[in-house]
């Protein structure tokens, strides 16, 4: 074969392998360009509807600035009955829930040592009276001697101090008396305050040591909340601010009154504890864990219901109307505060009137469009 022949071919035929990739490529273009506007022309028709109520008008509210309280209940008198003298406990028939009045008998402690003690006591001071009579006669006659010159005033003043003396020993003799009558009274256990048993430390026939505890009694009338605050918190506190609590298994809530603030906050953990009065209930009882809320003011903000905010980001944000397409518009969040059974919160980055999707409607893509039913009004 000729070699221009040779050369003729490979010409003709590399050029019909460039005008195959050519057209393969020309056809993958045109598919990839037709996709793409499939996808751009689906995109544009999603659309979303969404109702008056999915939809949170952004204005200014009244953000309640409540701190959260939470703490056992106790009683502002309780007192532990002890024993004062040793000895066996005898007499105690009260149990727990017995309602007692101040000044009451609850039990005593056998008064056989108190009373022998006390009865020796007595003799000895009696002793005591007997030797001051004498002193006394002494002292009498020595001065009338001395007055008629049978004896020197050396004498006297011995007779004096001897009378001195026996009076001396007579006034301890007797205070150990009183001391003794003090210990056979201190058998008798009596209730220091009105109210009911609460505990039962001790039983009949125990024999007791001095300061041991026989029973605690609780007075269930006058009742308060003791809660430890942080010092941010317990900054905002106040005398007479009211509060809310509520405690398991009682259907209503309880109101509270701030009455004490320590002065000197918990070593460790820093906590300040504050003070609540509660109104009586006859429902409450000493032990009972309430939590609740002080009601410390208000704020006038803008603010959104929490559920408003989305989290599922680095940092928060709401779904904003604009134009109807939803946008992702980062907020930063302030103080928060119940009102009308909702939490709201403060926020910043929004101006007042943008239309805000609700919780209700979880997360939408950003750019996705929707319709609102009706315009949407302000919320309360």
């Amino acid at each position: 074969m000729k070699p221009w022949l040779k050369w003729t071919l490979a010409v003709l035929l590399m050029a019909l392998l460039g005008a195959g990739a050519q057209r393969t490529l020309s056809a993958r273009s045109a598919k990839q360009a037709a996709l793409a506007a499939q996808q751009q022309a689906q995109k544009t028709q999603v659309s979303i509807d969404l109702t008056a109520a999915d939809v949170i008008s952004l204005k200014v509210r009244e953000v309640p600035q409540n701190i959260a309280i939470s703490g056992d209940i106790k009683a502002v008198n309780t007192a532990f009955v002890k024993a004062r003298v040793a000895g066996e406990l005898q007499g105690l028939v009260l149990r727990e829930g017995d309602a007692v009045k101040a000044g009451q008998i609850l039990a005593h402690i056998d008064p056989t040592d108190s009373n022998a003690r006390l009865s020796q006591a007595r003799q000895q001071a009696q002793a005591a009276r007997a030797q001051v009579d004498i002193a006394q006669r002494s002292f009498d006659n020595s001065r009338a001697l001395v007055a008629q010159g049978f004896i020197s005033n050396t004498a006297l003043e011995t007779s004096q101090a001897n009378l001195a003396a026996a009076q001396a020993n007579h006034a301890a003799a007797q205070s150990a008396a009183d001391v003794a009558a003090k210990a056979v009274d201190d058998t008798q256990l009596r209730a220091p305050i009105s109210g009911l048993i609460s505990q039962r430390l001790a039983q009949t026939g125990e024999r007791l040591a001095v300061e041991a505890r026989v029973v605690e009694i609780v007075d269930l009338n006058r009742l308060e909340l003791e809660a430890a605050l942080s010092a941010e918190d317990a900054a905002k506190i106040r005398l007479g601010q009211s509060a809310q609590l509520r405690v398991d298994g009682m259907p209503h809530n309880l109101s509270a009154r701030v009455v004490r603030i320590n002065p000197s906050a918990t070593a460790g953990s820093r906590a300040v504890r504050v003070y609540l009065a509660i109104e009586p209930d006859g429902a409450l009882r000493q032990g009972l864990f309430a939590q609740g809320v002080v009601l410390a003011g208000s704020l006038n903000t803008l603010a959104l219901p929490l559920t408003a905010v989305r989290t599922d980001k680095p940092q928060p944000y709401v779904q904003v109307i604009v134009q109807n397409l939803v946008q992702h518009v980062p907020v930063e969040l302030g103080q928060r505060g119940e009102a009308n059974q909702q939490t709201l919160v403060a926020v910043k980055g929004l101006a007042e009137g943008a239309q805000v999707i609700g919780g209700t409607m979880g997360s939408l893509r950003a750019g996705t469009q929707v319709r609102i039913a009706a315009p949407a009004p302000g919320n309360p």
